[in-house]
């Protein structure tokens, strides 16, 4: 009884809303009725019909029973187990490859690989030695500690205009600053694992980046420490700007000189999601880092932080206090160092005065991951140079493990020092176990501020 327009508008928020399945959900539509299948043959695009591929048949035997539709090759829900199986025994994943060589690979416009091994490769890099005029998303997983050659210039013909996003885990291309020099319509870029043997210079790179103004997602994180740039090459001439005017969500894994180089030429004036982890101690401080943040305009809403200490890590959180149910974790920074020796000194270079929003936080939470054995044998002066930078800090939160190194610390904090560490704190908060020691542990701080007007309050954490 309903008209073709109503009808349609259902069809499309169904088909709306399962497209990310990966499945033909939409074959239930044309199975109802005659009706129903000439609404949804006659609106291929408007329903953005897409014809999903797992390999389970021959490619020809699929796409002749069906109207010529973008086709959508994924890995099925039975190759995402860890379980995979040689090539020889695995019909499934010699469909997929030979659809990537037979003549249809022209309609193909999505490519989600996620069961590549080194036994795999050679074959799986031969069939992409070509342009693939419809792609507009790849995605494509090595898996893990495998070794295979580097992609060469000639992936994907060396040209991807068409491209959208392009995800690479564990995949050595060190050439693909020229594949993405065409490829500026990129949205999303990822680049995770990136062996030593895809290495690509930060200048390289940043060069690649200065057409993609369409850019939200830049992801690139190295395996090793040794993605270190050639300090012969360093310093670098003054790179010539840029704005990568759509750019929200940036995370980075590799030593900080990589990205100080990176950051160099780069504005991003919409970020507001930031992933950073460092291998090694920071030896130097971080401007590049400092300067980006410091222009997006989102990070000057932050006034919340936490700070977890883990065996081999400390990171940093930080994002606004309001808002924290609808997507907070959009608005995040994490900030780890991965060395045993020198985190508290790195991450004081963090969070030094010249970085903006560490001046305005309001509130520090400072933890210790319950699953690691950190013993807390850290210097008071170390306590203090990392509280330093705090100045407009009012209630901090301190968990058991921390309670009494933290307050330890600030005990040494008499007379006018009193007031020089954190000199608008309000409220100290502790869990209920470590409030009795920890009162006692700052008398003399708590009463110096008393006597120079700025008191503190010591209370339990009710968390």
């Amino acid at each position: 009884m309903l008209p073709d327009d109503v009808l349609m508008e259902i069809f499309k928020l169904y088909v709306d809303r399962t497209i990310f399945t990966l499945r033909n959900t939409w074959h239930v539509l044309v199975n109802v009725c005659r009706r129903w299948r000439h609404l949804v043959y006659a609106s291929p695009r408007r329903l953005d019909l897409r014809l999903t591929y797992c390999g389970h048949r021959p490619i020809s035997e699929v796409l002749v029973a069906w109207p010529v539709l973008p086709v959508i090759l994924v890995s099925s829900a039975y190759h995402l187990l860890d379980y995979l199986p040689a090539p020889e025994l695995d019909p499934w994943w010699d469909n997929r490859i030979a659809a990537l060589e037979s003549e249809h690979y022209a309609r193909i416009r999505e490519i989600q690989i996620l069961d590549v091994t080194d036994s795999r490769w050679e074959r799986f890099a031969a069939a992409m030695q070509k342009p693939f005029p419809e792609l507009t998303h790849l995605h494509v997983v090595l898996a893990h500690g495998d070794v295979v050659p580097a992609l060469p210039d000639s992936f994907l013909g060396g040209s991807a205009p068409r491209l959208r996003a392009l995800w690479l885990r564990n995949i050595p291309f060190p050439s693909i600053p020229k594949l993405l020099l065409s490829a500026n319509g990129l949205v999303i870029l990822s680049l995770d694992g990136i062996p030593d043997s895809g290495y690509i210079s930060p200048d390289v790179m940043a060069t690649a980046l200065t057409a993609m103004t369409r850019l939200e997602t830049l992801d690139l994180r190295f395996r090793s420490p040794r993605s270190r740039p050639d300090p012969a090459s360093r310093p670098l001439p003054p790179p010539t700007p840029f704005v990568l005017p759509a750019l929200v969500e940036l995370k980075f894994e590799g030593v900080h000189e990589y990205l100080e180089d990176l950051l160099a030429p780069i504005n991003a004036p919409l970020l507001h999601y930031l992933y950073i982890v460092f291998f090694m101690d920071l030896n130097s401080d971080l401007p590049q880092l400092h300067r980006l943040v410091d222009h997006a305009k989102e990070f000057k809403t932050y006034d919340h932080a936490e700070l977890l200490i883990s065996d081999l890590s400390i990171q940093l959180s930080l994002y606004p206090k309001t808002g924290l149910v609808d997507h907070h974790w959009l608005k995040l920074i994490t900030i780890k160092c991965r060395v045993l020796e020198g985190q508290f000194s790195s991450l004081a270079r963090v969070c030094s005065p010249s970085f903006p929003p560490i001046s305005t936080l309001e509130e520090l939470e400072i933890r210790e991951d319950a699953s690691s054995h950190w013993k807390g044998d850290t210097e008071n002066a170390q306590w203090l140079e990392l509280l330093d930078p705090f100045t407009a800090l009012k209630n901090l939160y301190l968990t058991h493990g921390v309670a009494q190194r933290v307050c330890g610390a600030l005990q040494e904090l008499s007379g006018e020092r009193a007031t020089e560490v954190l000199p608008v704190l309000r409220n100290l908060f502790v869990r209920r176990s470590s409030l009795p020691p920890v009162q006692e542990a700052v008398v003399s701080f708590v009463a110096a501020r008393q006597l120079s007007d700025h008191p503190i309050v010591v209370d339990r954490w009710k968390d």
